[in-house]
């Protein structure tokens, strides 16, 4: 059966075009125009991610994912927030509420199945280490597996950025673009390109939404 996703978002447009997409690439999709609705999609279908907006009516997203993860049988599961917030601050609550990636809108399709499948594919390993580990019957096995298989947010050792790099990330989380960082620091966007792979290689993250997110949750970026 293929991995079913849940869209939170009260944009019809968006929210149509999100679960359009998602079917095109092999999903099923089901949709909810707010928080509580969403919760009560939750529970009837136990999807295998979420993609939430954050402002929806009676119940934002925010609140949704902080409700979801109180629950011990959801705190694996896989949130992304799409959001018009484009402050630094805005994005630290999301990733404080418990989403695992943040993509601002306006968005590209590829991009958001791009992290939908890097999302899945990690929350896989997850369940099949913990399953592994259950049968084996060792609580310290289980401890030890579940910190290998969540390698992304495992602490990590300061890392070495050099100061056009410290710079370059700082503008990627102000949601700047290639362009607009060569703008600011009159650097070609080649140039800027180059400094955002080096970045991604010395934090071992796969897209600028993961890089941004190591980034503020490790303070190193203001």
């Amino acid at each position: 059966m293929p991995l079913l996703i849940l869209v939170a978002e009260d944009d019809p447009g968006i929210r149509l075009a999100v679960c359009d997409y998602l079917e095109l690439l092999g999903y099923s999709a089901i949709a909810a125009e707010n928080g509580v609705e969403a919760l009560t999609l939750l529970e009837s279908y136990r999807p295998h991610l979420i993609v939430a907006d954050i402002k929806m009516p009676l119940k934002d997203g925010y609140a949704l994912v902080k409700q979801i993860r109180k629950r011990p049988e959801y705190r694996l599961l896989p949130v992304i927030f799409l959001t018009e917030c484009g402050s630094t601050q805005e994005r630290i609550l999301g990733y404080k509420a418990g989403c695992d990636l943040y993509l601002p809108k306006p968005f590209e399709m590829e991009e958001l199945g791009a992290v939908i499948r890097n999302l899945l594919e990690r929350s896989q390993i997850v369940q099949s280490e913990i399953v592994q580990s259950e049968k084996r019957g060792s609580s310290e096995e289980v401890k030890a597996n579940l910190k290998t298989a969540r390698i992304l947010f495992a602490e990590t050792e300061a890392i070495d950025f050099t100061a056009r790099e410290q710079q370059v990330l700082q503008l990627l989380a102000m949601g700047l673009s290639n362009v607009d960082i060569g703008t600011e620091l009159h650097l070609s966007p080649r140039t800027v390109e180059k400094h955002v792979s080096s970045l991604l290689r010395k934090t071992e993250t796969n897209n600028r939404a993961e890089l941004v997110r190591f980034a503020l949750e490790r303070h190193l970026v203001e």
